[in-house]
């Protein structure tokens, strides 16, 4: 599944196909995605400029004139991607933003788990995001705070901050990666983790996901970015996938395990 690194890809490799242009269709092929898709909605937007392309999470927010903002969720194994207009679609082109500037941003999904509302007003009021945490890359994003909401808590401090609403688009690669950096192991309980240990934990996130932006995502299997480049962050990976290899830092085999419903790999030596 895209996670924020990969979403936040997608957006900067769209805005300068999108800027200072205006929507003039929304064309909707299939309306079978996640949730069905307003027929209504391709009228409501039609001919109104593209304010900003924005991120929220894991979501990304076309903000049109008029304070009219379109959510799009890339699902599973969702892209999209700038194409000249007039380019004809595939199988699984589902939607296409056509520009005024000779552009076309085309959500292409497999799997059809993506979504794509539209909202009148501020996005973060619509259900989807109002109760989302804070964006890990912002300095509203810290150890204190990851101590102060971890009080009480008996879950996996893995589950824990792949809580979207702890923190949002720490997905599990990026977890596991980031509690490798931090040595904490992740099935320890998150209200048994110490002040200065969440300090370093929160510094190897931001550390983490803005590597994995630098580097154009994670590709592991089917994610293209918005020019079909595949993320090279995969190269970086310390525990992810490599369950029972050696540790890069001490040697010693790595153990997998599920947490969450999660594969989870980690070092019984590096992270306590």
């Amino acid at each position: 599944m895209p996670e924020l690194p990969e979403v936040e890809t997608t957006r900067r490799g769209l805005a300068p196909h999108a800027q200072d242009a205006t929507l003039t269709r929304l064309k909707i092929r299939d309306h079978r995605l996640r949730w069905p898709v307003d027929p209504a909605l391709a009228d409501l937007v039609a001919d109104r400029k593209i304010e900003s392309l924005g991120r929220r999470g894991k979501y990304l927010l076309i903000q049109l004139q008029g304070d009219r903002c379109l959510i799009l969720h890339l699902g599973m194994s969702g892209r999209v991607r700038a194409v000249p207009a007039g380019t004809p679609p595939q199988r699984h082109d589902h939607v296409d933003f056509v520009l005024n500037n000779g552009n076309t941003l085309r959500f292409t999904d497999p799997r059809r788990f993506g979504s794509l509302h539209g909202i009148a007003g501020s996005p973060l009021i619509h259900p989807l995001l109002r109760s989302l945490g804070p964006e890990p890359l912002t300095q509203a994003f810290n150890g204190h705070y990851l101590w102060a909401h971890s009080r009480q808590r008996r879950m996996p401090v893995k589950a824990y901050i792949m809580d979207s609403h702890v923190v949002v688009g720490v997905g599990n690669i990026y977890a596991a990666e980031a509690l490798y950096r931090a040595g904490i192991h992740p099935a320890r309980a998150a209200g048994r983790i110490a002040a200065q240990r969440y300090d370093r934990l929160a510094d190897t996130i931001k550390a983490v996901l803005g590597e994995a932006i630098a580097a154009g995502g994670t590709t592991l299997r089917d994610y293209r970015g918005s020019n079909d480049d595949p993320g090279f962050f995969q190269q970086d990976l310390f525990v992810y996938g490599r369950g029972h290899q050696p540790c890069r830092g001490c040697g010693r085999a790595l153990r997998s395990i599920r947490l969450a419903q999660r594969a989870t790999v980690y070092c019984p030596r590096c992270q306590r």
